[in-house]
């Protein structure tokens, strides 16, 4: 690992946040919230903030617990090709992390009694769940990130739950238009774990995290990387279809080049420091996707 210099307590804080991917819990809010608008032209702006709020608290709350965690179980090694660690680094506490990590999943539980009860008993299932995934991600005896699920949880909680309770807080119902954006944004925010398996595949796979990058190999890593990011283009016929928004949804399309390229320097660059950028990008690409997407929506 190349040296760091020791950043301030802020900054490691800051660091720990891992604030570059925190836009991936924002997204499927603002689509959520832009699938409803578009269907009633109404929006609820106190539900969607406090979704919003406890979005990103349980996405803190698991990258916290996520740092001290893989601190713990060894995985976080001078050799790993990654951003530096705090608690591996020795910037940060590993009590006081996660501390913290427990205390952003105690807001979030604070924010959705609100939720639960402006939305009801379907807020309730997706919020537990939300803040059980978000802990067995890298804790418990078998965490979601030492398996080949790590795709998959996020499709699921970052897109079919936070994309579908979105738009539920809206309409109190769900539509199927909800469910295929969902599985768009979902998809390419996977492909954020994606990268971030594939930099550290053989670290993992010496310290007993056998994600999908490990199993299905470089090659493999690269074809689903591909699926994840053009699946949510190949997408929208069938959300233009069932939204009724017709040929405004050819608007996400206009960042296809770029997401082309990014898949070129995934496929094409050796695994190294280099996918810490491609990491960021891919959440950028995301972000700016789910934001076009919710312009076509909205219009």
């Amino acid at each position: 690992m190349t040296p760091v210099s020791r950043p301030s307590p802020a900054g490691a804080w800051w660091l720990a946040l891992r604030p570059k991917t925190l836009t991936v819990s924002f997204v499927p809010v603002l689509v959520g919230s832009a699938v409803a608008w578009s269907q009633s032209h109404v929006l609820h702006w106190l539900p969607a903030l406090v979704a919003l709020l406890a979005a990103m608290l349980i996405q803190i709350g698991t990258n916290l617990h996520n740092d001290v965690s893989d601190f713990e179980r060894g995985a976080d090694t001078p050799e790993r090709l990654g951003p530096p660690r705090a608690t591996a680094m020795g910037w940060l506490p590993a009590a006081t992390v996660r501390r913290a990590a427990w205390a952003a999943f105690g807001l979030a539980f604070n924010f959705g009694v609100y939720l639960v009860w402006y939305g009801g008993w379907p807020i309730v299932a997706i919020g537990l769940c939300s803040l059980l995934a978000g802990w067995a991600y890298t804790g418990g005896p078998r965490p979601i990130a030492y398996t080949p699920f790590g795709e998959l949880f996020v499709v699921l909680f970052f897109g079919l739950a936070a994309v579908g309770g979105s738009y539920y807080l809206q309409a109190l119902t769900l539509d199927p238009a909800a469910v295929v954006a969902a599985l768009m944004v979902g998809s390419m925010a996977a492909g954020v774990i994606t990268v971030n398996n594939y930099r550290d595949r053989e670290t993992d796979a010496r310290a007993g995290k056998y994600t999908l990058a490990v199993l299905a190999g470089r090659r493999g890593a690269q074809a689903v990387y591909v699926l994840e990011m053009l699946a949510p283009f190949a997408l929208l016929p069938a959300l233009a279809l069932l939204s009724g928004q017709g040929a405004k949804l050819l608007l996400p399309l206009l960042l296809l080049p770029a997401v082309w390229r990014q898949i070129g320097r995934f496929r094409r660059e050796a695994p190294g420091p280099v996918f810490n950028e491609l990491l960021a990008l891919t959440a950028k690409l995301q972000f700016l996707f789910g934001v076009l997407l919710a312009l076509a929506l909205a219009v």
